[in-house]
């Protein structure tokens, strides 16, 4: 069999698996959701989530910011969303809540990054990914700003080692970004003081909506009906309503109630049975 060596592989809008390869989108596949309020706001929205649709937007994200090229931007200062993933832990690293991120990257793999903007670079303008090729001038523009960069040559996404590369390099505030339900027991074990934070969650099972539950920090809602049922139920606070993120630990509840004091603008904070619904959620919940 032939493996090409510049393939990306993404599941992104609705859990779509998008290959992209020398700079172009070749296959898209079909999403496992029509619509998604936050597919909605996209700097090239998408809705309803079609086949077309994605491959234009993730085509529109290589054109701006090179995604899945050598060319690949890594820094971005501002926000997507309140509460994503990477927004928080932007906001761990800027005030010393974390001192370091375990995140995954097109063209690096996994990344220990340091930098807010360095995570909001990455992880703020792309998601899902699957696997990826190396890019010598991305490992570059990591490096350069102070990231780490495990597996320069085959780029594959290990959280858990990953993680222990992060220790290894002297830091002991972590917070790691985890797609795969199994690697949240492993670094919890490992690694106690981890801050885990479940990612790309639509279409799981409820049993690793159970593990995330179990051994996670955060846990992101996607489109999941797992998340919802399972971890929303238990949760100690949820921050947004469409597309909500859990806190399932004290630690957690506190980071995004610091967040909140420390953002600009108004909120509505009040006491609710868990998880609370709104009418503008992704459809379905798969």
């Amino acid at each position: 069999m032939t493996i090409n060596p510049d393939e990306h592989v993404i599941e992104a809008i609705g859990r779509c698996r998008i290959i992209v390869r020398n700079g172009s989108v070749v296959e898209v596949g079909p999403p496992l959701i029509r619509e998604c309020p936050l597919a909605r706001k996209f700097a090239l929205p998408v809705h309803p989530i079609t086949p077309e649709a994605v491959g234009e937007n993730i085509a529109n994200r290589i054109r701006k910011f090179g995604m899945c090229t050598p060319d690949r931007k890594v820094l971005m200062s501002g926000e997507y969303v309140g509460f994503g993933a990477s927004e928080l832990i932007s906001y761990g690293l800027s005030t010393g809540v974390f001192d370091a991120a375990v995140i995954a990257c097109d063209g690096a793999g996994t990344v220990i990054a340091t930098k807010p903007d360095l995570v909001q670079g990455i992880g703020g303008r792309m998601s899902g990914l699957v696997s990826t090729t190396p890019y010598p001038p991305v490992i570059a523009a990591i490096e350069e700003n102070e990231g780490i960069v495990p597996f320069r040559q085959d780029t594959r996404m290990d959280q858990v080692i990953g993680t222990r590369v992060a220790h290894d390099a002297g830091y002991l505030k972590v917070a790691v970004t985890i797609a795969r339900a199994n690697d949240a027991p492993n670094i919890r074990a490992e690694f106690p003081d981890s801050f885990i934070i479940a990612v790309h969650t639509t279409g799981i099972t409820d049993e690793e909506a159970l593990l995330f539950a179990d051994y996670a920090d955060i846990v992101t809602a996607c489109a999941s009906r797992a998340v919802r049922e399972v971890a929303g139920t238990r949760a100690l606070l949820q921050a947004g309503s469409s597309v909500p993120v859990f806190a399932m630990t004290q630690k957690a509840k506190e980071l995004i109630l610091r967040k909140v004091i420390d953002t600009k603008g108004q909120f509505l904070v009040t006491s609710a049975e868990l998880p609370f619904g709104s009418d503008t959620l992704p459809k379905p919940l798969v």
